[in-house]
C-alpha cells in the first residue's frame, strides 16, 4: 500500500518522521534524530 499522509514532529534537538498509508496503519516510523 502507498503512503497517503506524512507527518514531521519537530522539537528542539530532535525529529522524527511518521506515514501512515490509506488504512490508517502505519508504514514509515523513524524514530527520533538527533539534529
Amino acid at each position: 500500500m502507498a503512503i497517503v499522509c506524512v507527518g514531521i514532529d519537530l522539537a528542539k534537538n530532535v525529529f522524527a518522521v511518521h506515514g501512515v498509508n490509506d488504512a490508517g496503519k502505519p508504514e514509515l516510523v523513524r524514530p527520533a534524530v538527533q539534529r
